[in-house]
């Protein structure tokens, strides 16, 4: 029997694809994996039975990411399951963000009680919500993951231009995306030349304060600004004065904090991009089938700490070894088989920044020793049999 934690309402349907063959709930101890979706695990401490955390959403910065790799533990995410439903609110975001429709409703809210006087009302006062159609306008994607390539593609089928700027893009993004869409190599053609620019990358050391004072500086006069990633990623003091100053028109985010509710021209959306059924479900779909192929055959698929590594299933055992990326490993790993006469039938071993991973199948009864004796190498961190 496997045990699986849950430390949010996960949804159903996610849940059930675990079998008999498991224990999952809120209550569960001594857990194998854990799914989460938005509780902080910064302060919580993890048995040593726990083998891999699955968030049930894109971003981890609820997990101790880099204190989990060192103990072993496998954190994988589950990248475009709420993609569309984050695409959707963006393109809400471009439009609210330019025809002032949240402020004309609320403005419209006022002129109850004044019976057949509000047509001629509405007449004389709607021309202070007026505001510009964004086809034809320049949209600039910084961040061209399962969200970005969405929303540039969809800003496209609108008649918008747009400009799509990702260091790291990934072929299989690259496929995705439209070929309308002008990929750059430098994010200051995206500030110099977009009137709408949507953010889509994790908030990291590198790129936390992306949108300040100097970067805003290079933007257009009236440039209208959508931040549907991380709060962080936009420095709330430079923006509030771009924003007094008629620099920046508008400001949407997802992620509303105490320094910019209430300011004019800021939009601020209660983090509503993955609340959809929909999303909810594929995202708890996709972390329960990364827990069950890690804990079962010791796959790694979207992890953030460890490297991806799937391997089919040969031989009666499965010996998996999570371990530092440092010379001579795999040659010390392999020199436990020879010593205990064990032949591996097939091995594979990939490394991600300081961790590396190595999955050998064998059909020794001896597996287990083998196992032992590799545990026992300088840079193990942690060895399991299947």
């Amino acid at each position: 029997m496997y045990k699986i934690k849950t430390y949010n309402k996960i949804a159903k349907i996610g849940l059930d694809i675990f079998d008999d063959k498991y224990t999952v709930g809120e209550e569960v101890e001594n857990a194998d994996g854990a799914i989460v979706r938005s509780a902080s695990l910064h302060e919580t401490e993890f048995p040593a039975t726990l083998k891999a955390i699955a968030r049930a959403g894109a971003g981890t910065n609820n997990i101790p990411v880099d204190k989990c790799a060192e103990a072993g533990i496998v954190v994988f995410n589950t990248p475009g399951a709420n993609a569309n439903a984050v695409k959707e609110l963006v393109l809400a975001g471009l439009f609210i963000s330019s025809r002032r429709v949240i402020s004309g409703i609320e403005w419209a809210k006022t002129l109850k009680g004044n019976g057949a006087e509000v047509g001629k009302m509405v007449e004389k006062g709607k021309g202070a919500f007026a505001g510009p159609e964004i086809k034809g306008k320049s949209l600039g994607v910084i961040g061209l993951g399962a969200i970005g390539v969405m929303v540039a593609n969809a800003a496209n089928s609108l008649g918008m231009k747009v400009y799509g700027y990702d260091p790291y893009l990934s072929v299989k993004s690259a496929w995705n995306l439209n070929h309308n869409a002008i990929h750059i190599q430098d994010i200051n053609e995206i500030f110099e030349n977009c009137d709408y620019i949507t953010i889509h990358v994790p908030l990291t050391d590198s790129t936390k304060n992306l949108v300040n004072a100097t970067t805003i500086a290079k933007m257009k006069d009236g440039v209208r600004i959508l931040n549907f990633a991380r709060g962080g990623l936009v420095n709330n003091d430079d923006l509030k004065v771009a924003l007094e100053s008629g620099k920046v028109a508008s400001y949407v985010t997802d992620f509303p904090d105490d320094d910019v509710i209430g300011v004019d021209g800021v939009i601020a959306i209660p983090h509503l991009g993955a609340s959809t059924p929909e999303s909810e479900d594929n995202c708890a779909t996709m972390a329960a089938k990364e827990l069950i192929d890690y804990i079962e055959n010791g796959n790694i698929v979207n992890s953030v700490n460890f490297p991806e590594v799937t391997m089919p299933r040969s031989g009666n055992h499965r010996i998996c070894v999570i371990h530092k990326n440092i010379p001579n490993m795999i040659t010390a790993i392999t020199g436990i088989f020879a010593k205990d006469n064990v032949n591996i039938e097939n091995m594979i071993n990939k490394s991600r920044g300081d961790y590396a991973y190595t999955l050998l199948d064998v059909s020794s009864e001896s597996a287990e020793t083998v196992a032992e004796d590799i545990l026992g190498i300088d840079g193990i961190i942690k060895v399991r049999v299947i």
